[in-house]
């Protein structure tokens, strides 16, 4: 996929990848309960923090460098989130924050405390998928499924945004979420199939 800077009335994968950490970094220092994210005195340098994970709070003792990745997948067993170059190049570990997506190995899970954070076990409805997993299921969005989780987490993102109006668009938007299989077709085609229905 297309990775310029340049992009009309949308973002580069450059400027998704900045923005995430610039927002990452501020937040870690000037979240919104930035006092409950400071150590207690108890001496262990960890600090409480409250997440409210696919609407279920979460209250959580955790070192303050974890990162939100880490504690989704390690304290609280949603494996769905994907580990892939853990330095915010691949897209795998996708989540939205306020239903805005951003990537889980940049973010801090301290800089997180009271905000809505939604992982890939949390579109679903039941049984029901996310019209946008289903699509993919529908279109072949998937090979080895490894950055299939990101990929549908930025894709509902894309959607909401109201930016994905052609192929090429939506490449672009897409474009901080690598495929090494290369299923980028269908995965286009995926996401312009839900596009079209709504």
């Amino acid at each position: 996929m297309s990775s310029d800077d340049s992009n009309e009335g949308g973002i580069s994968r450059r400027g998704f990848l900045a923005r995430t950490a610039t927002a990452s970094a501020a937040l870690a220092v000037a979240g919104p309960d930035a006092a409950s994210a400071e150590p207690d005195g108890r001496g262990d340098g960890l600090v409480d923090v409250e997440l409210r994970v696919n609407e279920r709070v979460e209250r959580l003792r955790l070192d303050p460098r974890v990162t939100l990745l880490d504690t989704v997948r390690d304290r609280l067993g949603l494996t769905g989130t994907k580990k892939g170059c853990d330095r915010g190049q691949c897209g795998a570990c996708t989540v939205h924050i306020d239903g805005r997506r951003v990537l889980a190995c940049l973010t801090l899970a301290g800089s997180v405390t009271g905000r809505r954070v939604t992982t890939i076990e949390g579109l679903a409805r039941g049984s029901a998928l996310h019209p946008v997993q289903q699509a993919f299921l529908d279109r072949d969005g998937f090979q080895c499924g490894f950055c299939t989780s990101g990929q549908i987490m930025s894709a509902v993102a894309v959607l909401r945004e109201g930016q994905a109006r052609s192929p090429e668009q939506i490449r672009e938007l897409m474009s901080g979420n690598i495929c090494r299989c290369g299923a980028y077709g269908s995965i286009v085609d995926a996401i312009r199939a839900v596009g079209a229905a709504d």
